[in-house]
């Protein structure tokens, strides 16, 4: 529920995702013909479960910009004072961000490094999608987070299994919201992280 400015951005967006796909791998073959629900639509959900006070965002592992972009092109009418972090190792994926953050002028910045190499950062919200295992996510976002950080992880069948083996070394909350768009898949809204791993 958006306006027509922001509608049109986001199929502009799905415009460029669909054509550089054709060159570099931004999504996978087997959802290519449904872009708008499978990759839109589904990252379009985090935005209506994080703050709308939030200031600063850190999406990590961006590849094609999902759900980081998305949320990006949101704020623009949601949250105008949002800025989101875009952090992806791939040069060539970074590429692809900036020139979507430039072409539809967005409250964005593109970290080209490793996750582990970005230097001290604070976020209200931190996401991912189909990056890594809840316990990798935790332990890579650990230090972006502050007090009231709240971590939106978006993940498949399997995400029981993860909050489970991360518990035995984080202590956290973590609330369950089933995806819109495939009932198997969960957001996971983490707070109150606390501790870094146990070492083996």
């Amino acid at each position: 529920n958006v306006s027509r400015e922001t509608h049109d951005a986001l199929k502009s967006y799905q415009h460029l995702l669909e054509k550089w796909t054709a060159r570099i791998n931004l999504i996978s073959k087997t959802t290519r013909d449904d872009v708008w629900a499978r990759h839109i639509c589904d990252s379009a959900q985090v935005m209506a479960l994080a703050s709308k006070y939030a200031a600063h965002w850190i999406d990590i592992g961006s590849g094609g910009g999902l759900p980081g972009l998305v949320v990006a092109i949101l704020a623009k009418e949601l949250n105008p004072k949002l800025c989101v972090t875009l952090i992806e190792s791939d040069q060539r994926k970074a590429v692809f961000l900036r020139t979507v953050v430039r072409m539809l002028q967005l409250n964005a910045t593109v970290t080209v490094k490793r996750i582990e190499a970005v230097g001290p950062l604070k976020a209200d919200v931190i996401s991912a999608r189909a990056l890594a295992d809840l316990s990798d996510l935790l332990r890579f976002t650990y230090p972006f987070m502050g007090q009231n950080t709240q971590c939106l992880f978006m993940k498949g069948k399997n995400w029981s299994k993860e909050v489970k083996e991360a518990e035995k070394s984080w202590q956290f909350q973590a609330e369950r919201f089933i995806s819109k768009t495939n009932h198997e898949a969960v957001i996971l809204s983490v707070t109150n992280v606390k501790g870094a791993p146990r070492s083996e």
